[in-house]
């Protein structure tokens, strides 16, 4: 089944590599969306998907790349609404 989720990772996560590692599992995954550092230290990460899929990109982002020190990670499902052609790092 094809969903969404939004996940907010919190703790040392900026500047450690955590975006490309995150889009590296994604894409080899098969999932679509994005990752993107947030103004308060976060990442954000907007995946779409197959359930199992994503399953194995929240354990990622729970463990993080060998630099990071994950806090808390913050999941919500969302509706799939195929938003996404390819998943991509979101530098703004």
């Amino acid at each position: 089944m094809l969903r969404r989720v939004r996940i907010t990772v919190r703790g040392l996560v900026q500047g450690v590599g955590f975006r490309a590692y995150i889009a590296n599992i994604a894409r080899r995954l098969g999932l679509k969306g994005f990752v993107k550092n947030l103004d308060d230290g976060s990442v954000l990460i907007v995946a779409e998907g197959e359930e199992e899929s994503l399953a194995k990109l929240i354990d990622a982002a729970r463990r993080g790349p060998p630099a990071a020190i994950v806090e808390s990670v913050d999941v919500v499902y969302e509706d799939y609404r195929g938003d996404f052609d390819w998943f991509y790092i979101d530098y703004d």
